[in-house]
């Protein structure tokens, strides 16, 4: 995305911090690093990240309690019992991006977000949008 976009640019000026696109935030000048318009639009990011593995963790749960059929085949039963072991393990994962949502939500609340823990640096907008916690 090329900074100098007149369009892309000048867009975020315009619009809410939770409208605004990935390319329209790159676009942004350097200066207005985490401004409050990206700060919405990284915690409407990370809020609907949120909402999605809370989502699926449900479905997960739904989707056990109803396959406890007794399947007489062993290859079928092994195939149902690998199943539910590759959800469970992908939920697991989730729930752990979840505790990282979670903490970059509070760092957004208390202006550290976007910025290296170690150095202070800022970490860059492309990083953020393509692994926001």
């Amino acid at each position: 995305v090329a900074k100098g976009d007149p369009k892309l640019a000048n867009a975020w000026k315009t619009k809410a911090g939770a409208d605004l696109t990935d390319a329209e935030v790159l676009a942004m000048p350097d200066s207005e690093y985490m401004n409050a318009k990206q700060i919405e639009f990284f915690r409407a990011k990370l809020t609907a990240l949120k909402d999605e593995v809370l989502s699926n963790a449900g479905e997960t749960t739904e989707h056990l309690r109803e396959d406890t059929t007794i399947v007489p085949d062993p290859a079928d039963r092994a195939t149902i019992e690998e199943e539910h072991a590759l959800e469970l393990r992908t939920r697991d994962r989730e729930r752990k991006l979840l505790k990282k949502i979670v903490q970059s939500i509070a760092r957004l609340d208390s202006g550290d977000y976007g910025f290296c823990d170690e150095t202070g640096e800022p970490i860059g907008l492309g990083r953020l949008i393509a692994r926001p916690t």
